[in-house]
């Protein structure tokens, strides 16, 4: 199965820090946030990952290169114009190989196990498999909603119009998907990858949900940066266990 980290965002939140330095360069304790992903996934046995890339894309093309240093083989797929979630994927589709992929933000700081992902993904012959949190505050982020089968039900409100118990939960940002998801996805047009899991939903597809326990930060803003940074300084996560290489 192949990776792919979406790189290509504006940063705008992070501003001005991002007007020099794209976002997945920043560094938590010292390395930028996208190796913190890079490692996570050679960890969990990855070897072939795609970037794309817009924002100051050259910058983390250089400093990344084709990803021998981490034991890694990578693939750049660069937009000229910002695609999102969904075109970007489509870009990139050609790289599949027809094959799952698993997917990241490239601005998010998880400790997850990738292989028991994968696995759950497989198990339940899932079109697509979403990393969920439980999270008080879950519908500012964009509720998820799924069913004592951790099936998911409603994204944002937009699925299943069928009343059932459901618990709400909020999206991590990490999914497994089927490329042929994509086939009706627009090429070269900005879009979300919502759109084709909740158009799967309805069709009465599997999607389902998998709850991330352990840390998890999306470094969107100054505040959120700052707290990673302490985060990464109290050991509440660390790059010992991801075999950053000498």
């Amino acid at each position: 199965m192949k990776a792919m980290i979406l790189a290509a965002g504006l940063g705008t939140r992070l501003r001005p820090l991002t007007n020099a330095i794209p976002k997945p360069l920043l560094p938590i304790a010292g390395t930028p946030l996208i190796v913190w992903n890079l490692l996570l996934l050679k960890q969990h046995g990855f070897h072939d990952v795609v970037i794309n890339l817009h924002h100051l894309g050259p910058m983390i093309e250089q400093a990344l290169g084709n990803g021998s240093r981490y034991g890694l083989r990578i693939i750049y797929s660069r937009e000229p114009v910002i695609l999102g979630t969904g075109g970007g994927l489509k870009q990139a589709e050609q790289h599949f190989s027809g094959e799952p992929v698993l997917v990241l933000n490239a601005d998010t700081l998880v400790d997850l196990d990738l292989g028991a992902l994968c696995e759950f993904h497989r198990q339940h012959d899932a079109v697509a498999t979403l990393v969920l949190r439980k999270d008080p505050e879950a519908a500012k982020w964009g509720l998820v909603e799924i069913d004592s089968d951790n099936r998911i039900v409603r994204i944002a409100g937009r699925g299943r119009t069928d009343q059932v118990p459901t618990q709400p939960r909020m999206f991590a940002g990490i999914h497994v998907l089927r490329p042929r998801l994509l086939r009706d996805v627009p090429k070269s047009v900005a879009s979300t990858i919502i759109d084709p899991y909740v158009a799967a939903i309805q069709r009465g597809e599997a999607l389902f949900g998998y709850d991330c326990e352990g840390y998890w930060s999306d470094i969107g803003t100054p505040e959120r940066y700052a707290q990673a940074e302490q985060d990464a300084s109290a050991g509440r996560i660390s790059l010992a266990s991801r075999q950053l290489p000498a």
